[in-house]
């Protein structure tokens, strides 16, 4: 077991807190580099998306897991950031100008966003952000001049420095990954300045941030508009992926996906935000397995245990019939958030970070290392 000892102001911001960091995350990204040439299109293909919906996560961590500002609207500025690149492609604006537009628009419209829910916390928030995806979702229907309406609108093949990327080269998947790694750094620093360290102070008691002089609604407003502009730049990608968009791609479903992402995940914590991602991007993968080929493996077990072929045939019909059901997505959705709210609140993160320190610590481990004390000062009980 490695013990840490803190000397200066200095070991307590390392990007690394030592060498094993340093190995283990090299060995990640040079796994990841050489994925491309392992591994099939399809599943480099659910990388991409793994990339992109990890680069939302990591937004919405900054929001909601390190802000405490809930959000049930990020679809919207994930929509808003595909329209822009899809807008401005029309008028052969170079990759570089249209990424960096669409997340300064969309960071701009977060900003926005922010200032009306100054004074609105947990649920009142949730609803005003809600409301806040309906608009979006509604104008890029009815603004048929710019967004094609419900027509949608088809997005060119990106070209980097004069050189066309498609969707599935490895090219693109390179820059979803580049966009994502920048994005969990930045996060890592921007938690390691003293706007990140005001973040955390409003999300563990804006009573207590106010007292050491922390201006709540400026940085409340900041965490807005970061989150919705690495949002917008995950859209850009995402619309270059589908290379087609539409209205309906962007509902509230989308954004409660990316709730989902980071409740699984970890809500603090941003290795929490890409083992979400990945376990959402296999959801769809496991329906078709559910819907094409279980049935006819039950079936055949059926049939093993003595069942005749009319029997068997039922019950395949049966199995595939309930696989079939419009609702089993968002039922299987709620199912696994209740689970984990319910049994294992820091997500996947937390159930490694417990299993790690189960072994470090054998035999002296103890069930309560990661039970949350329930001890408030007096101004905290009212908050």
């Amino acid at each position: 077991m490695r013990f840490l000892f803190k000397t200066d102001y200095e070991d307590d911001i390392k990007l690394f807190p030592h060498s094993g960091y340093v190995v283990s995350y090299g060995i990640l990204l040079a796994l990841l580099l050489i994925a491309p040439y392992v591994l099939s299109s399809y599943l480099m293909s659910q990388l991409v998306f793994v990339c992109i919906y990890a680069t939302v996560g990591v937004a919405l961590l900054i929001l909601t897991g390190f802000t405490g500002q809930a959000s049930l609207g990020h679809a919207a500025f994930l929509a808003i950031g595909a329209y822009t690149a899809a807008y401005l492609q029309k008028y052969n604006v170079p990759f570089p100008v249209y990424f960096l537009a669409a997340g300064a628009l969309s960071g701009l419209i977060g900003a926005m966003v922010g200032f009306p829910a100054l004074r609105l916390q947990g649920i009142y928030l949730v609803i005003a952000t809600i409301s806040f995806a309906l608009i979006v979702e509604e104008i890029l229907a009815r603004w048929e001049s710019v967004t094609n309406g419900n027509e949608g609108m088809r997005v060119k093949t990106l070209s980097l420095l004069g050189v066309t990327v498609p969707r599935d080269s490895p090219t693109f998947y390179f820059l979803c990954l580049a966009v994502l790694v920048l994005t969990i750094v930045g996060t890592l620093n921007l938690l390691r300045s003293p706007t990140g360290r005001a973040f955390v102070a409003i999300r563990d008691s804006e009573t207590a941030a106010r007292s050491m002089g922390v201006n709540v609604a400026l940085y409340k407003v900041k965490s807005f508009a970061i989150s919705a502009a690495i949002t917008g730049f995950a859209g850009v990608l995402f619309a270059h992926k589908l290379s087609f968009i539409s209205p309906e791609m962007f509902t509230l479903q989308l954004s409660i996906e990316f709730i989902i992402v980071i409740l699984i995940g970890g809500t603090f914590s941003l290795h929490g935000a890409v083992l979400g991602a990945i376990f959402i991007v296999m959801i769809d993968p496991f329906l078709t397995y559910l819907k094409d080929d279980m049935p006819g493996i039950i079936a055949g077990i059926a049939a093993t245990f003595g069942a005749g072929s009319a029997t068997a045939g039922n019950i395949q019909s049966k199995v595939a019939a309930f696989a079939s059901l419009n609702g089993l997505k968002g039922a299987i959705y709620g199912i696994i958030i209740m689970l984990f709210v319910l049994f294992e609140p820091l997500g996947i993160y937390g159930r490694w970070l417990k299993i790690k320190l189960f072994f470090q610590l054998f035999p002296l481990y103890k069930r309560a290392t990661f039970k949350r004390q329930k001890i408030y000062v007096k101004s905290e009980r009212n908050r």
